[in-house]
């Protein structure tokens, strides 16, 4: 079976080189930086959101899947976010990765323009430097750094520019030695309930390490979550947060599921 973890990040690390050349990296430092110093920013925590929150749900622009396919097509990074938004949503993930995910670095832009103020994770396989100033550029609050995808230096640098930038960190892990990830600059992290290298998910996952996760961060469970019910039991286990994107986005109205699924919550 294929490992596609490995062929999504070798496609990544190309993909960054091309893009350095149609922007080097110091303009783009630069541009970050005056926008930085003349306040463009408005800083909104997505960890402080889930704290608060009765639901926790970080709601997810997907849409598409590398082992299923176009999920929804037609959608607008222009309307669901907002929608998500005044549907109830946490926090809202946007997928940036066109070839495997049907994303785009504009998506972020669009939310934005749209009128979205919930924090935003910038979703993608995050393995320079020069992508957490892209975040940052787009005017994501939040970004995800994926263990199997880094060494645990790379993680730490990452995280430190990260944090730099006034953008926050959830560390996705998926298996128990993954947890030595877990460090400095590190506000939230995320157990995945997907195999990243098989794409096979199974919310257990985020059950069978709960214990083992560290109580003075913020907990996120991802993927694979699809009933209210789950979500009631996760929080009992210490979860705070809640990635969920195909259960909405593969419905004709993503925002009224997603208003459903909450209700069903705090029912």
């Amino acid at each position: 079976m294929r490992d596609i973890l490995e062929e999504i990040v070798a496609y990544k690390r190309k993909l960054v080189q091309t893009q350095k050349k149609r922007l080097i990296p110091d303009e783009l430092y630069a541009r970050v930086e005056r926008q930085m110093a003349d306040g463009l920013y408005t800083d909104y925590s997505m960890r402080t959101a889930l704290a608060k929150s009765p639901s926790g749900i970080i709601a997810e622009f997907k849409r598409k899947s590398p082992s299923k396919g176009w999920i929804n097509p037609d959608a607008s990074s222009s309307v669901v976010p907002l929608s998500y938004e005044k549907a109830g949503a946490s926090a809202i993930s946007i997928l940036t990765d066109a070839w495997y995910f049907g994303g785009s670095p504009n998506f972020i832009r669009n939310a934005r323009r749209s009128g979205v103020q919930c924090p935003i994770l910038r979703k993608d396989f995050i393995i320079d430097e020069y992508q957490v100033f892209q975040a940052r550029d787009m005017g994501a609050n939040a970004i995800l750094l994926i263990a199997a995808c880094l060494t645990k230096e790379e993680c730490k640098h990452l995280a430190s520019v990260a944090h730099q930038l006034k953008l926050e960190t959830l560390l996705e892990v998926h298996s128990e030695p993954e947890l030595e990830y877990v460090g400095g600059n590190i506000d939230m992290v995320g157990v995945n309930n997907r195999n990243l290298g098989t794409f096979h998910t199974d919310v257990n996952n985020s059950f069978r390490l709960a214990q083992l996760l560290p109580k003075n961060h913020l907990l996120v469970s991802e993927s694979g979550i699809s009933n209210p019910n789950t979500v009631r039991l996760l929080r009992q286990n210490g979860f705070r947060g809640f990635l969920i994107g195909e259960t909405f986005m593969k419905t004709a109205n993503p925002a009224e599921t997603l208003s459903q699924f909450i209700k069903n919550i705090t029912a």
